[in-house]
């Protein structure tokens, strides 16, 4: 049986010619393409291309990739911070890509769609936690070698990461506006602000069902920070009357759950791993540094599927 093609959304956080621009054409394969070269191979992998360059490179556009890691110090650990920075931002991309086509799937009354791209979310959350497990190894001598070079730039000035933390609800216009000098990035992070956020699409989903939800749950300004509501964390209650695997609507709100956790954990990681670096000293892009993200660590996306657990 063939798997239904779910028509896929393509997330826009950055004036899209400017990728384009980048692009480069390389020629389609197919199985029987694939199979007359093994042929002449002899199994053996391709080693002669014409021109200066490869398809690998031209597909992946690794000379682009590989060639941003511009050390501006003389310190050892500059260069591990900046490849898994990298790393972050990429993950940050496919992270909301994932969420987005997720909403999409709940705004069109697809739960198992939508829950079929859990895991990768999942999975993708689990590797940012453990980014920090690697950035952990930069010891405070280290770290000093080269944060001068900084200047006042900041994790947090990270437009991809902004997008993540609004496609899961947690909107705030003043840090949005850190990116309003940008032409090419600021319409699509104002459009982001004031847009439904994917717990918004669900407990829209929860009305469609039948689950009484309280009106200013389904109609408000978006781009205000999410406040928790009795009467949502009362739907919640409901579904989780039938904590069934029959029940969509239930398996929708832990596998939520288990986004939110794993954010968590990501947040706490940070968090531990900034004091074990920096320890109390303030932050490059303005804030307190580990006492802002203290801040932030106790935040939960989705607040009502955890408040109600005291009733379960």
């Amino acid at each position: 049986m063939t798997t239904p093609l779910r028509k896929r959304i393509l997330p826009e956080v950055r004036n899209p010619a400017l990728e384009l621009s980048l692009v480069k054409p390389i020629a389609r394969g197919d199985n029987a393409q694939r199979a007359s070269t093994v042929q002449q191979t002899e199994g053996e992998p391709l080693l002669r291309f014409e021109g200066a360059s490869n398809p690998y490179l031209e597909h992946q556009r690794n000379d682009l990739l590989l060639s941003i890691q511009h050390m501006r110090s003389e310190g050892h650990d500059e260069m591990v911070f900046l490849c898994i920075t990298h790393c972050k931002e990429l993950t940050f991309k496919a992270l909301h890509y994932e969420l987005l086509n997720m909403q999409a799937r709940i705004q069109a009354d697809d739960v198992a769609g939508a829950l079929q791209l859990v895991p990768r979310a999942h999975a993708l959350l689990e590797f940012l936690g453990k980014t920090w497990d690697v950035l952990s190894t930069i010891t405070p001598h280290g770290f000093n070698q080269f944060r001068n070079t900084l200047g006042i730039a900041s994790g947090q000035q990270s437009y991809m990461y902004r997008h993540v933390e609004f496609i899961l609800g947690n909107k705030s216009e003043r840090l949005a506006r850190a990116h309003e000098n940008n032409p090419d990035v600021w319409p699509y992070m104002e459009r982001a602000l004031h847009a439904p956020s994917l717990y918004d699409a669900v407990l829209a989903l929860l009305h469609r069902r039948g689950i009484a939800m309280p009106p200013e749950a389904l109609e408000r300004d978006w781009s205000e920070p999410y406040v928790a509501r009795p009467g949502v964390e009362a739907a919640w209650l409901q579904v989780y009357a039938d904590p069934t695997p029959e029940n969509d609507l239930y398996l929708l709100g832990e596998a939520l759950t288990d986004l939110a956790d794993a954010f968590s954990q990501y947040r706490w990681r940070h968090f531990v791993s900034v004091e074990r670096i920096l320890g109390f000293k303030a932050g490059t892009g303005g804030s307190a540094g580990v006492g802002w993200l203290r801040s932030v660590v106790d935040h939960r996306f989705f607040p009502e599927l955890w408040s109600m657990r005291t009733q379960l």
